[in-house]
């Protein structure tokens, strides 16, 4: 498995954790990494990422919302809202990840975390995130 591949994982169980256990962000990550062994960069890179989703969560959380069809948050499996907020902050903020490639990372690692129909949500749902970036460009210049 590629360092990315292993810090999304993390980053999804972390995100994970952080919505069951409502704890502070900085008791997770500590938590996590008294019981997580990894390479430095791979560490990094979930942090990286949590924390991303984390700042953005509010923004991500709506153009997850509005592109469910008959989904509330709170309705969705955890794991499969969180594998989407992990894919949309890369979709909506980081423009160094290819589309393609956040897009295929999130659907195996629902294949892995997921049951058996969240690849096809999860994937649903990113497809209609893609034009998301292009809107907040616009109004980051507006």
């Amino acid at each position: 498995m590629g360092l990315r591949r292993e810090g999304r994982e993390l980053a999804l169980q972390i995100l994970y954790a952080q919505d069951i256990l409502h704890a502070d962000l900085r008791d997770t990550l500590r938590g996590f990494r008294e019981l997580i062994e990894t390479d430095l960069k791979t560490r990094e890179f979930a942090e990286a990422l949590v924390q991303g989703v984390q700042e953005h969560r509010e923004a991500i959380d709506q153009a997850i919302v509005a592109r469910s069809k008959n989904w509330a948050l709170s309705r969705m499996p955890k794991v499969d809202l969180n594998i989407m907020r992990l894919a949309g902050y890369e979709l909506m903020f980081r423009a160094d990840i290819p589309k393609k490639v956040s897009i295929n990372e999130a659907i195996e690692i629902a294949k892995k975390f997921g049951d058996k129909e969240s690849p096809s949500f999860v994937n649903g749902i990113l497809d209609e995130l893609i034009p998301c970036q292009k809107e907040l460009e616009r109004s980051d210049t507006a």
